[in-house]
Parts: C-alpha cells; sequence; structure tokens
C-alpha cells in the first residue's frame, strides 16, 4: 500500500510542478526537491529494514565483511546520485546533471577495485 501513496505524491507534485512551470519556473524546481525529500523520508523505514537484513547477513558470512559494507556503499552512491541529477535535469541543468552521474560512476568503480583484487587473487589460487 505503501507503494500507492508514494505514487500519488509523486504525481501530485509532478502536477503541481506543471502548473508552476507555466507560471512560475522558478517555483518547479523546489517543488521538485520537496517532493523527492518527502519520499525519500518515507523510504527512510524501508532502509532500516534492510539495514537490519544486512547485519543479519553479515553476521552470518564467514567471510570478510567489508565486500557487504562495500555493496552497501554502492548502492548509497547510486541512489543520490540518481536523485541529484534528476533534480538538477528537472531544473534545466543538464551538463551538471551528466557530471554528477560520472563522477557516481567514478566512484563506484574506485570502490570496486579492491573487490576486484581480491577476485583475481582467489582465482589466482584455484589455478596455482
Amino acid at each position: 500500500m505503501d507503494i500507492v501513496k508514494i505514487s500519488l505524491l509523486g504525481v501530485c507534485g509532478v502536477m503541481l510542478g506543471f502548473f508552476l512551470k507555466g507560471t512560475r519556473p522558478e517555483y518547479a524546481a523546489f517543488v521538485t526537491m520537496g517532493i523527492g525529500i518527502m519520499i525519500l523520508g518515507l523510504a527512510v523505514g524501508k532502509l532500516e529494514y534492510l539495514f537490519e537484513a544486512i547485519g543479519r547477513l553479515k553476521d552470518s558470512l564467514p567471510s570478510d565483511n567489508g565486500y557487504l559494507s562495500t555493496l552497501v556503499k554502492m548502492v548509497g552512491i547510486t541512489y543520490i546520485g540518481q536523485f541529484s541529477a534528476g533534480i538538477c535535469r528537472d531544473a534545466g541543468h543538464q551538463a551538471t546533471a551528466a557530471q554528477i552521474e560520472l563522477f557516481c560512476k567514478l566512484s563506484i568503480m574506485v570502490l570496486s577495485i579492491p573487490i576486484l583484487m581480491a577476485l583475481l587473487d582467489t582465482i589466482q589460487e584455484f589455478l596455482i
């Protein structure tokens, strides 16, 4: 049922932004940001459950917990970058949105290097 509430909130925000774009275009970006922040606030409960599940998964895995925390960081970078880039696009700043997305992709690549190196080490141990 939460998805219906979130969807209706999003659609109402888009309609309000559409109406404001014709009369007061400077307020349309603020409406978009406000709706996005409200939806993000409603998603905090879901994130809490997700972090609890990840914590239980960490406890049950015998391997290094650093990999799981790196995965959570990657997901966080993806969501924050997508949210920020979307707001920039709605405000008409496509170049800034593209730069945010590029930085997020590079950040994820940097975070994934230790995991890739561990994978290569594991493969090399099997080959020896």
